[in-house]
Order: structure tokens, then sequence, then C-alpha cells
């Protein structure tokens, strides 16, 4: 199945529908900041993620319990390829390069990184 990128509201909606794992249109609204948005605006956006097939539900009566069809883990690899190749040429070293000058990362981060590098150096031997 092919990943479709979401909006910003969708992408919001969705982070809270993956921390609950199930929720009606309310419940979902209980997780928004204020100011909340109206409760038909949140409802489409939730109808749009379903055509999009990011989620399904399950209907009790007239109310809809929805949750997600895909992982947090997929939609985060399909972010990364595409900020990866829309921004950086598929070169990870550029992206790290960039975060670096940006000041992005501290010497903890860095560190943690290598010691991940050096996990998958001991893998592949």
């Amino acid at each position: 199945m092919e990943i479709k990128d979401l909006t910003k509201a969708e992408e919001q909606l969705m982070q809270i529908i993956w921390q609950i794992e199930k929720g009606f249109v309310k419940e979902v609204m209980d997780f928004l900041p204020e100011p909340k948005p109206a409760y038909n605006t949140v409802s489409t956006i939730i109808r749009i993620l379903e055509v999009k097939g990011f989620i399904g539900h399950e209907a009790f009566g007239k109310s809809h319990q929805y949750y997600a069809l895909v992982s947090k883990e997929d939609y985060k690899r399909h972010a990364t390829e595409k900020l990866l190749g829309g921004y950086f040429e598929n070169s990870v070293e550029s992206m790290f390069s960039f975060f670096v000058k940006e000041e992005k990362m501290d010497i903890g981060d860095v560190d943690e990184i290598l010691k991940m590098i050096s996990k998958l150096k001991n893998k592949a031997k």
C-alpha cells in the first residue's frame, strides 16, 4: 500500500489516534489544544483520513470509533524517506551535516549516533 502525505491538521489528528489507539471524534477532540476546532471540522478531517486509508472505524449505531490502519512507524518511515530524498538528495551524511550546522544536535545526540553506528558495524562483521 502506498502511503499518502498528510496535511498538518491530518497529521495532528493521526498523532492523537496513534496515542489513544481507538476513539470517537469527541475523544479525539479532548486531546486537541485550545482553541479547539469545531466538532464538524474534526469529523471532516477524520473522514478524509479514512478516505486516504489511514484510519478505519467500527460503527456503534450512528457513532463511529476510529482506529489507525497505518502505523506511526510506517508513516515515520515514509516522512523520513520524503525528507531525505526531497531535501538531502538521499544522503544521510548531508542530513546529519545539516542538523549539526543548525545546532539541532548536542554532544549527547552525537554520542548516541556514534554508538548506533558502532553497533551496525559490529553486526556487519
